[in-house]
């Protein structure tokens, strides 16, 4: 068995139920490592057998899709510890926005390359009646396997890698309640460090965070030394519900968006050093053109709502901002 990577969606929850408690009861008797991460485990958990319950390891929805790096991450790291496993998991459709929408689908339209040699069998489950119409194309565009009530077949919509795989020029512009600070990438990645970790305090960055948000950064920098133009800017800001920080390469030769979602690019420097940061970061994107490629971090305020819509209303400095230095 190699990766498996398969849809369901469904418009009712018997047939929700029927499915994924087939799939549970399936992976049980077959001595796997049987994951659930659904909104409402417990209703499925009641159709099962004791045993069979207590050979499924629950596992917090949001903690498993807590962000898309970190995601792919969890998998990967399931996938290494146990001879097979099985996730019947319920990917997050995010509202917020289309950057992380986008995210999402291109998570799951990399999987199935991302995780091919592992022996793991992933069903996700979407609830038809609550899809948007772009959700639902995204879904069949990255399932190379639905389930219908046959069972598995091939899903002819599915276009893997290719549906999400075009660089955007630019990043959607966002709100900017803070100055813009800006820091020039040089030689001296010390003291690029020092800035940036003095420059996150400033700007109220969680402490656990900015130990992390300087680790990919500096990544991000060694790239642009070594891989890039040699020079390059960071920008970073606040915004009404995230912390925002632009990596700015002035060659462009970062031209692949999916870069750091795959783990075997860690047998290439400038991979491996995006893999880590796409799991530091809440949400990282690739954009550019011929003038340069941008690297955003998204790291994303836990504080949200209402608290954090009053500080974007209160006479503070709205602003977009563009890319480039």
């Amino acid at each position: 068995m190699t990766f498996e990577h398969q849809g369901l969606l469904y418009r009712g929850e018997r047939r929700f139920h029927e499915v994924t408690r087939k799939r549970l009861r399936t992976a049980v008797r077959e001595d796997g490592h049987t994951v659930l991460a659904v909104a409402d485990p417990a209703a499925l958990l009641d159709g099962l057998t004791p045993e069979e319950r207590g050979r499924v390891h629950v596992v917090d929805r949001d903690t498993l899709y807590d962000a898309p790096g970190r995601t792919l991450a969890a998998l990967h790291r399931m996938s290494l510890a146990h001879d097979s496993v099985t996730v019947v998991g319920q990917p997050p459709v995010p509202a917020d926005g289309a950057m992380e929408n986008r995210e999402w689908h291109r998570l799951e339209s990399v999987l199935s390359t991302a995780l091919a040699p592992m022996r793991t069998r992933l069903l996700c489950v979407h609830d038809d009646r609550g899809l948007p119409p772009g959700a639902r194309s995204a879904v069949l565009a990255t399932h190379p396997v639905l389930v219908g009530d046959e069972g598995p077949y091939a899903n002819p919509a599915y276009l893997g890698t290719a549906a999400f795989g075009h660089r955007r020029p630019a990043p959607e512009p966002l709100p900017v309640t803070s100055p813009v600070h800006r820091l020039e990438i040089e030689r001296s990645l010390p003291r690029l460090r020092d800035d940036l970790d003095s420059l996150a305090r400033a700007l109220d960055l969680p402490r656990e965070r900015v130990d992390g948000l300087v680790v990919a950064v500096n990544e991000l920098a060694a790239n642009v030394l070594e891989h890039g133009a040699g020079k390059g800017t960071v920008q970073m800001w606040r915004g009404p519900d995230r912390w925002v920080c632009d990596v700015f390469d002035e060659r462009g030769g970062l031209y692949d968006p999916l870069t750091g979602y795959r783990p075997a690019d860690g047998l290439r420097p400038r991979g491996y050093g995006l893999w880590i940061t796409r799991q530091i970061c809440d949400f990282m994107e690739i954009c550019g053109d011929e003038s340069g490629s941008l690297v955003r971090l998204h790291f994303v305020d836990p504080v949200t709502g209402e608290e954090s819509g009053a500080e974007a209303g209160n006479g503070e400095d709205v602003r977009t901002t563009p890319v480039g230095p």
